[in-house]
């Protein structure tokens, strides 16, 4: 039994031990992280502010060692991560074509980045060189490309919307002064029967390398309603006839067959239609058919076809 409390004793003294171990080190690595140190890091830099008319293509440098004086904390974190740094490339300086940024300059941009205990001591005494297209602008209006395929007894009704309607093109003159619109991405729309709204890719060609636009996509969007077929007879009008000659056209009546919707449909008359043949288009005296014409038609139709083109016909003087 006293074994037993002895050899309890023990286990219990040993883990309050080890309590006490990962206090004492933790608190040490913590006052240790507190305290001020000097050692190399590296900062990736983000160039910002391009001048305007330019596009930024890269530079000599995408980071750079630094000596820094800085908080244990800090330097832990620069094992996981760099500090990101920005340099305002409008501060840039141009020799010729060439832009660049030399040391003492992205140096202030540097240090007025800095927070806290962190100071620089030292820099890669380097200039940074940018590479900067010269770049123009042009507005392109969009064109889709687009299959559109409705269902049975359905139609698109109206014009096909596009947003936006047209894109600003941004690139060297060489890839875009050709350029007279932009496409979008080929795509199909199978059996419609229903409003639509589709969003679409823009096609960029593989020679636009250094060319961006602003927006990579399109809304199309489009009214599909259901629509019907009704078919009137119209009687055929004879215009430029002579006065002395009378005419009689076999069939005397042509069907006009509509297709439109239902509504618009029931709103239409015979009396909305004309049938003309213009007796001057005759061809000679010999032929048999005169040619018939749709010379008024309603608006907001669908379609509007005449079954027969051509009518047989019988003059005789008055």
């Amino acid at each position: 039994m006293i074994k037993n409390i002895k050899r309890v004793l023990k286990k219990r003294k040993a883990k309050i031990f080890f309590v006490f171990l990962g206090c004492s080190a933790t608190i040490w690595f913590i006052n240790a992280l507190s305290q001020t140190y000097v050692g190399n890091a590296a900062f990736d830099l983000e160039y910002v502010n391009y001048p305007e008319g330019y596009l930024y293509k890269g530079a000599s440098k995408k980071n750079l060692d630094v000596k820094l004086r800085a908080g244990g904390f800090q330097f832990l974190g620069f094992n996981f991560k760099n500090k990101r740094v920005e340099i305002d490339v409008s501060e840039a300086e141009k020799n010729g074509t060439r832009f660049y940024v030399p040391e003492n300059r992205y140096r202030s941009q540097i240090e007025k980045q800095m927070t806290g205990s962190m100071a620089l001591l030292e820099i890669e005494e380097d200039t940074l060189f940018l590479n900067l297209l010269p770049v123009v602008t042009k507005k392109l209006p969009v064109r889709p490309q687009v299959k559109i395929n409705l269902a049975q007894n359905y139609l698109l009704d109206g014009k096909v919307g596009i947003t936006p309607d047209s894109i600003t093109v941004t690139g060297p003159a060489e890839e875009i002064d050709s350029l007279t619109h932009v496409r979008t991405k080929e795509v199909t729309l199978p059996d419609l029967n229903s409003d639509f709204t589709e969003e679409l890719g823009l096609f960029k060609s593989p020679r636009l390398e250094n060319t961006t636009y602003s927006s990579n996509q399109v809304t199309l969007s489009g009214k599909i309603a259901r629509f019907s077929e009704k078919i009137f007879e119209v009687p055929v009008t004879v215009v430029n006839l002579p006065s002395d000659l009378e005419i009689k056209t076999f069939p005397a009546k042509i069907a006009v067959v509509t297709k439109a919707k239902m509504q618009r449909l029931k709103e239409l008359r015979e009396s909305d239609f004309e049938v003309v043949i213009d007796y001057k288009t005759k061809k000679s005296d010999t032929s048999e058919k005169l040619s018939v014409a749709l010379r008024k038609k309603p608006k907001g139709l669908h379609s509007v076809k005449l079954k027969e083109t051509e009518v047989e016909y019988i003059i005789k003087k008055k």
